[in-house]
């Protein structure tokens, strides 16, 4: 008995820590688990072109001293280097002649507060070459060669066998000084496993060789690759003459990563085409030299915080003013798009010169590369079209463009992105974009808009800013157009969902992915907070579920499922990219969509705003078919009587201090979300009584209570109609099902396709009770969950057309009162393995339409 009794509480122990860890299973109560220190075993060692500081003389002192970077990854993983006592291989920033002795690594300064203050001189490995070589690697090779042909830009590119030999030999002098810093850390403990985590395009050929290096000497590395840049498809990364050469470093990896899945898979593909590796592109693993490489998509954010702090504490540079802001920050670069931009601006005054001496277009532009002739071509095209479009447009008292060419600092930068009303960032093409992000960041006041390209990285998860297109120059003025005459309400609910990505998923979090990958026991990952789902666990739950030979039935709220929950219904408004994703499923012939919400079926039509899909409106009530056709539930007259007199009593008695209620004709929805917090007690419970005084159900809701007519219908017994409808009578034998949902009202859909349906839930609480099998945080991950279920249905061969809803409209009609109580008790009492039979039984009864 004892035996079984300590075999029961490990299995418990596995299985309670296997929950907290999976959010793909649902808990009932708080799961505690212990935080179990594990002995530290390794270190991390950073190889990057620059080291995270640079060295100047004091010009008073002539004593050298550290300078700190400022950027993200400084920031994240500094302090990581500290900890485990890693290294950080790379350049000084300064060139020595053959006779100069190389300025030793000083301490920080005592006073120093950067990230970098606690990286001792000797984990520094510092990396000398002279100024030749220097040019000839990264002049030309690096940023003549791989930085036009990466931003798919080949034209541009030049290639030099004597810039590729440089290269190759920096790769060379780099993979030897890691080796120098993997024997330092492992001096005194060679147990110590080093992680060597390598950054950029600088240093793509270094993998392989810090690999070959430590196998000579017997030493077990882990080595990650991180591309701060994109990756190019196929067709344009064969242009390059030592593609080979570049694949067979990054393959030299445990782990390679990218900004965004588009980069992986364009990676995944030349590894196949050029090398000929087996690969997996579902699971985005490459095969190679009897190792598998695992490729992951892991966009970098920026350190959140420090922005918003900077952007709290820096002065105003902006003058106040009537005028509004336009905002561009970038380098001085030909990807950019900054000819695109200013034609942009010049056609919105031209089409809406109503903003002449109402609106001026600020543009920073940081110099890079001064001394290539080809930046200096683009200086000069732009500083003349400047001066065109000044001239065009100027009063005696405005200019319409405001040219700033300089550095500035991060204080002033911070100050700009505060008080900037719109900001343009278009680049042609961009591995991220991290001004986007600082933008939103420093957005502390009164909220700006986001106008961003789909060509940056940052297009694919900045779903609440405006997109547009920056080759289209009319698209990108109409953009600008639009983002001035935006309300304050839809500026807030954008402005806040795009800050509240960005604070969760900042430069930190990008670290812990990252590690993650590497299998790294250096990050403990902070598990009161859940991550936006990603493929990986979507995969591991939904292709068991997924048949070859099944049409697939996707069945989604709207509200805080596709579309995040906002202040007002009219603001919560569907993301470009969820829009563009459901478009393409809809096309798919083996996939059947279906929007269900507690919204009015117009409405919700209108915000989704595709043809070839189901809609269904106040939970199911009214139901309307792509070709037309709709559903309506028979509601009692009473009923329709008491609507109207219960919204006049809740006008009159609970619509105070922000709440307000909304008539969607089947039902009613009081909103009390924009309340003060210590006044919502008392209206609460003025609206609850209301509701139910009327004989309406009372349901709760996000920061709203719903009534609805006592009758028994809601969204899961609309879903088993649409089913039915949609794939008749077998359609539990043809239809995979996927449910999504957010809400309370979701939890009936959920409960009737328990077990025969995968089934999600968006919500961030551990402990809520749901029926759903998998819990996902956002909207985000609904949109990873709709990508890949297009990714999954797209490479199956198509099966036959799914039966369309009018096939059957001559044979299932409206439900009669007593049979939907009877549909209702009998489903009460069912079990759920046998819920199918049982509504198909009552289905058959129904009657036809007339």
């Amino acid at each position: 008995m004892a035996t079984d009794q300590n075999l029961f509480e490990s299995v418990r122990n596995w299985v309670q820590q296997y929950l907290f860890k999976s959010p793909r299973l649902s808990v009932d109560e708080d799961i505690k688990e212990e935080n179990v220190e594990v002995p530290e075993q390794e270190a991390l060692i950073v190889v990057s072109n620059r080291l995270p500081f640079v060295l100047k003389k004091n010009p008073l002192t002539g004593v050298v001293e550290r300078k700190s970077s400022a950027g993200g990854l400084v920031t994240a993983v500094a302090p990581v280097v500290v900890q485990c006592k890693g290294k950080w291989v790379g350049w000084t920033g300064n060139f020595y002649g053959p006779n100069e002795e190389p300025d030793y690594i000083p301490e920080a300064d005592i006073n120093d507060k950067t990230p970098t203050a606690g990286i001792k001189a000797d984990q520094i490995v510092p990396v000398y070459y002279d100024k030749t070589h220097f040019n000839n690697y990264y002049n030309g090779c690096c940023n003549g060669a791989f930085w036009p042909l990466f931003h798919s830009m080949p034209d541009r590119a030049v290639f030099s066998v004597d810039h590729w030999q440089d290269y190759v030999a920096v790769n060379k002098l780099f993979s030897e000084k890691t080796l120098e810093a993997i024997h330092g850390v492992r001096e005194g403990n060679p147990t110590v496993t080093p992680l060597v985590w390598i950054h950029d395009y600088h240093l793509m050929l270094a993998g392989n060789t810090i690999r070959e290096l430590s196998e000579n000497e017997g030493i077990a590395v882990k080595i990650g690759f991180f591309l701060h840049i994109p990756f190019p498809p196929w067709d344009i990364f064969r242009i390059c003459a030592w593609d080979e050469d570049i694949l067979m470093g990054l393959l030299g990896c445990d782990v390679v990563g990218f900004h965004i899945e588009d980069y992986c898979l364009n990676f995944i593909e030349c590894c196949h085409r050029r090398l000929g590796c087996r690969v997996d592109r579902k699971n985005m693993i490459v095969e190679y030299g009897n190792r598998h490489i695992r490729v992951r998509a892991m966009p970098i954010g920026i350190p959140y915080s420090r922005f918003v702090q900077l952007a709290e504490e820096a002065p105003r540079v902006i003058k106040i003013t009537t005028e509004t802001v336009i905002l561009g920050v970038d380098r001085l670069d030909y990807t950019k798009g900054l000819i695109n931009r200013l034609h942009a601006f010049e056609k919105l005054l031209e089409h809406h010169p109503e903003y002449i001496e109402k609106v001026y277009f600020m543009q920073i532009a940081v110099p890079s590369r001064t001394d290539v002739k080809e930046y200096q071509d683009l200086k000069e095209e732009i500083d003349q079209l400047v001066g065109k479009i000044n001239g065009k447009f100027s009063t005696a008292n405005w200019s319409p463009i405001r040219y700033i060419y300089g550095c500035i600092s991060q204080n002033e930068l911070a100050s700009f992105y505060r008080d900037a009303s719109v900001a343009l960032v278009t680049p042609l093409r961009d591995g991220m974009n991290l001004v986007a992000k600082e933008f939103v960041a420093c957005q502390t006041g009164d909220p700006g808009v986001l106008i961003l390209s789909p060509f940056a990285g940052a297009g694919e998860m900045m779903h609440e800013a405006l997109l547009c297109n920056p080759y289209e120059i009319e698209e990108v003025a109409e953009a600008l157009h639009t983002a001035l005459q935006m309300p304050l309400e839809e500026r807030a609910m954008r402005m806040q969902g795009l800050r509240r990505r960005e604070k969760k998923n900042d430069v930190t979090t990008w670290m812990h992915m990252f590690m993650q990958a590497m299998e790294s026991k250096l990050i403990k990952p902070d598990k009161s907070i859940m991550t936006p789902t990603n493929y990986e666990e979507i995969d591991t739950y939904l292709n068991h579920h997924l048949g070859d030979a099944d049409k697939v039935a996707l069945l989604l709220d709207y509200d805080g499922t596709l579309a995040p929950i906002a202040a007002h219904p009219n603001l919560a408004v569907l993301p470009h990219e969820t829009r563009r994703t459901l478009e393409r499923l809809s096309n798919l012939p083996d996939v059947f969509i279906a929007v269900i919400s507690g919204r009015d079926v117009n409405d919700v039509k209108e915000k989704v705003g595709i043809e070839t899909i189901t809609y269904a409106g106040n939970h199911g009530l009214s139901i309307l078919h792509p070709d037309g056709t709709k559903f309506l539930h028979p509601i009692p007259n009473e009923y329709e009587t008491k609507l109207i007199q219960l919204f006049q009593d809740l006008q009159a008695q609970a619509c105070q201090d922000g709440a307000w209620v909304e008539n969607k004709g089947f039902s009613m929805t009081w909103h009390y979300r924009s309340t003060p917090e210590e006044k919502r007690a008392p209206l609460i419970a003025t609206a609850k009584s209301l509701i139910e005084s009327y004989g309406f159900h009372c349901v709760t809701a996000h920061c709203a209570l719903e009534a609805r007519p006592p009758i028994p219908w809601d969204k899961g017994l609309a879903v088993v109609y649409i089913l039915r409808t949609a794939f008749g009578y077998d359609w539990n034998e043809r239809v995979r099902i996927i449910y999504a949902g957010d809400d309370r009202t979701d939890e009936d859909a959920l409960h009737i396709l328990k077990g025969i349906a995968a089934t999600f839930r968006v919500t961030t609480n551990p402990t809520l009770r749901t029926y759903a099998d998998m819990r996902i945080p956002d909207t985000d991950s609904v949109l990873t969950l709709l990508k890949w279920v297009e990714r999954y249905m797209s490479r199956r061969a198509p099966k036959a057309l799914p039966l369309h809803a009018a096939t059957l409209a001559d044979k299932v009609g409206p439900f009669q009162s007593q049979m939907d109580i009877d549909l209702s008790a009998r489903l009460a009492r069912s079990s759920r393995e046998m819920a199918v039979d049982k509504i198909e039984e009552l289905l058959k009864l129904a009657p036809p339409s007339s």
